[in-house]
């Protein structure tokens, strides 16, 4: 059986650090892909589709701390299903993305003027005024070593929609 998700997309959101009552640390992420095709009229139709991603561990602190509304990212994890309560009782579903893996694809200096961190899961060189978050739970903790990632190499925009610039990003 494989049940394995990849994705690249920008954050419509800052990411939302909470901590379980164990003290893990969880971050949720909303992400959207661009999707653009040509309908029969010949006209250009651009949609967005929506991902919830849970991300744990270090890895979600990470995101919580160098990841912001705006961001590029490419996740990769596996499809979980969840079933809930609402308030009135009724049992409620929600599918989100459970992220194996964080990679941050903003070129360095790209945001905020200042340097971003390239993985969620391993070394990184903070942006400038990053902060990490007070309190509870500081399981998988951090290096006290800064490891700069190499540079990335420009591929270009991740989506055909932004080879005009970022102007006119609906989020």
């Amino acid at each position: 059986m494989l049940n394995k998700v990849m994705i690249i997309g920008r954050l419509g959101r800052d990411p939302e650090l909470k901590y379980a009552q164990s003290g893990t640390p969880i971050t949720t992420l909303r992400i959207a892909t661009d999707e653009s095709y040509t309908d029969r009229e010949g006209n250009r139709v651009e949609r967005a589709e929506w991902h919830s991603v849970v991300v744990f561990q270090r890895m979600a602190e990470n995101c919580a701390n160098y990841l912001t509304k705006g961001s590029l990212v490419y996740v990769e994890g596996n499809l979980q299903t969840r079933k809930w309560q609402d308030q009135q009782g009724q049992d409620r579903y929600t599918t989100e993305i459970r992220a194996q893996r964080v990679q941050f694809l903003d070129r360095k200096g790209a945001r905020d003027g200042g340097e971003q961190q390239h993985h969620a899961d391993g070394g990184y060189v903070p942006r400038q005024g990053g902060s990490r978050p007070q309190g509870g739970g500081q399981q998988g903790g951090y290096s006290s070593q800064q490891r700069a990632m190499p540079e990335p190499e420009d591929l270009g925009p991740a989506f055909p929609s932004e080879a005009s610039g970022m102007d006119d990003v609906p989020f």
